[in-house]
């Protein structure tokens, strides 16, 4: 499958890593593209690097990996390229870093928030809950993550991907529980099993 990276740190780098390890071609973006050479480099022929727009394009799948806050810029430019397209929400609101854009977001679940910004697109939020260096390191040792999204084929797409990288998915609901996942949350941060992660989106506050 081809996916498309935008943001290309901790998160979106190693989940890309993941991804070709797994027979996927990658097409990673980010805003300093020579910041990306040594990653593609270091991944071979089927990583390669682009704009936001060209890793939009060559995506089957596009994740976004970005700070929250690039979100009304990133669906600005990008929204009409990617309706139909499932997309993947993988960045999380963090106030102190994002400003009020993100309390509103948590406010209603950054889920259907992110959904404002792509209207046509098959979103899905996941991703988003375990550290970059779970991410890396702990793949495979049964360790669940949460997936959240209304488009059932687009959430096992995401669901099979997230097995990809060594993880066992759980689907947290539609959109609207995609609060569930967020920073804060019970589930959030925290190496779970599937049975423990069930419990802990459980908890979480209406």
């Amino acid at each position: 499958m081809r996916i498309g990276i935008i943001g290309s740190g901790h998160i979106g780098a190693t989940v890309g890593r993941h991804l070709i390890k797994a027979g996927h071609d990658v097409k990673f973006a980010a805003r300093d593209l020579d910041n990306l050479l040594p990653l593609a480099a270091e991944l071979g022929s089927h990583a390669s690097t682009g704009s936001p727009r060209e890793a939009a394009s060559f995506g089957e799948v596009v994740i976004f990996a970005t700070p929250y806050g690039a979100w009304p810029a990133l669906g600005r430019d990008l929204a009409a390229l990617l309706s139909g397209k499932i997309v993947v929400d993988a960045a999380n609101p963090y106030p102190q870093r994002d400003g009020d854009m993100a309390r509103r977001a948590l406010d209603g679940g950054s889920g259907l928030f992110t959904a404002g910004y792509l209207p046509g697109a098959r979103l899905v939020k996941a991703f988003n809950t375990l550290p970059w260096k779970i991410l890396d390191n702990e793949g495979g040792t049964g360790l669940a993550m949460a997936i959240a999204g209304d488009d059932e084929v687009a959430v096992q797409t995401v669901a099979r991907l997230v097995r990809d990288t060594g993880f066992e998915p759980v689907i947290a609901g539609p959109l609207s529980e995609a609060r569930r996942l967020d920073p804060g949350a019970p589930a959030y941060a925290k190496s779970l099993s599937p049975q423990e992660l069930r419990l802990a989106l459980a908890k979480a506050a209406v």
